[in-house]
């Protein structure tokens, strides 16, 4: 089922006198347990795209629909609330605390995510979804001491670790080599059907298009037609 929908999203930046459209009425349906992906040249218009989705900024024009909700008419608190609550964020970067461990750091999401659990559960939790991302020997480590790949598998623990009902990722391989790239979408993939996560996707790299459900290709900010593809894996 749609858990989200973007109806007919429209963004304009100004500057001075001039106007530039950026997104031209988009429209998309995003689904539980499946991964849509966002491809197109730099400035198409799906990193924007995303940071609507996310609520992260407000479109110009359009509606976002979030578990039968219309997120442009919500408050700014109201919309805070919802990307602390139930949604995840997995970036290029993983951007980690440097003077957190890596169980302070899932420990800190919580708290964030204002979790009803008590410390013994969310403890309980974070050795959980850590064994989940393959890092449980790696729980009192800090960021200094992790590789790449792991800093980054941290990163979506601690995206998911408050159980999101969406995955947003924006470029999450870009950083790291082929090897750990794939090692990374391979968990992104395992967790969204798992958990049954809506994961919505940018990315640049062709190789990690083998793991979406769904490839959106853009340009000049439109959805090109005929070019949504269902990926069987």
């Amino acid at each position: 089922m749609a858990l989200f929908t973007i109806d007919e999203v429209r963004k304009t930046f100004t500057n001075g006198e001039v106007k530039e459209e950026i997104l031209k009425g988009i429209n998309l349906s995003l689904r539980e347990g499946e991964i849509t992906a966002l491809v197109g040249a730099s400035g198409s218009g799906k990193s924007t795209l995303l940071t609507i989705a996310a609520g992260l900024q407000p479109a110009s024009d359009g509606q976002v629909i979030f578990e039968g909700e219309n997120m442009a008419a919500m408050g700014s608190e109201q919309v805070r609330k919802i990307r602390a609550s139930k949604f995840g964020f997995v970036f290029q970067f993983a951007h980690l605390v440097p003077f957190l461990t890596v169980e302070e750091q899932l420990m800190l999401m919580l708290d964030v995510s204002e979790s009803k659990l008590k410390k013994h559960e969310q403890k309980k939790e974070v050795d959980k979804i850590l064994r989940l991302v393959g890092m449980g020997h790696r729980k009192n480590a800090y960021p200094s001491s992790l590789s790449g790949g792991e800093k980054q598998r941290v990163a979506i623990a601690r995206a998911i670790i408050h159980k999101p009902k969406v995955l947003f990722a924006d470029e999450p391989t870009a950083s790291l080599d082929s090897k750990r790239s794939k090692d990374v979408m391979s968990l992104i993939r395992d967790l969204t059907k798992t958990l049954n996560i809506t994961t919505l996707m940018v990315t640049h790299d062709e190789e990690m298009l083998g793991f979406a459900d769904h490839i959106i290709k853009m340009s000049d900010g439109q959805v090109l037609q005929g070019v949504g593809i269902i990926v069987e894996n």
